[in-house]
């Protein structure tokens, strides 16, 4: 049975190649990465799933805000991303992953992601809030989803530096 501990206990070099298979080594081009730079995952969210020594899972959540057209700045956790090996996709790894993150942000927690609506859509997140965000780069806008207290604003989602922990 895998063990859940925090991905701070984990060797970067270990995360990176976990994110490489998962997702490609062009990865760091999508605008998710635009919106992290310079951030630290916020260590209470950020997983890692590890099988007789091997890193099978991981979730990384990071602060973030968005700067509404009126001025407002509302912060939120940018969850993502959720990999997991290729070989084991498809076992319920991503999903114990996302529940577990989402028990640890509480209820009615601000999150917001960058994916697949049909999936994210089995934890509650939608595109319902989302119509007026923005992102600094390419997006499908519906692809852009949140659940729990996100506001119904205009604006630009931004990383939120002060709280980088």
């Amino acid at each position: 049975m895998p063990d859940l501990v925090p991905l701070s206990t984990i060797a970067p070099d270990r995360v990176e190649t976990l994110l490489d298979a998962a997702f490609g080594p062009d990865r760091r081009q999508r605008t998710a990465y635009r919106v992290r730079a310079g951030l630290q995952p916020i260590g209470a969210m950020s997983l890692a799933l590890v099988e007789d020594g091997n890193l099978i899972g991981s979730i990384q959540c990071w602060p973030v805000q968005i700067d509404g057209d009126d001025g407002t700045a509302v912060p939120m956790v940018m969850v993502g991303p959720v990999a997991v090996t290729p070989d084991r996709q498809g076992q319920g790894i991503g999903r114990a992953l996302m529940a577990r993150a989402i028990a640890v942000a509480g209820a009615d927690a601000p999150l917001m992601l960058i994916g697949d609506p049909a999936y994210y859509g089995r934890f509650g997140f939608t595109a319902a809030r989302t119509g007026g965000w923005r992102l600094p780069g390419p997006y499908e806008q519906h692809r852009l989803l949140a659940m729990g207290a996100v506001p119904a604003i205009a604006g630009m989602i931004a990383p939120r530096m002060a709280l980088s922990v």
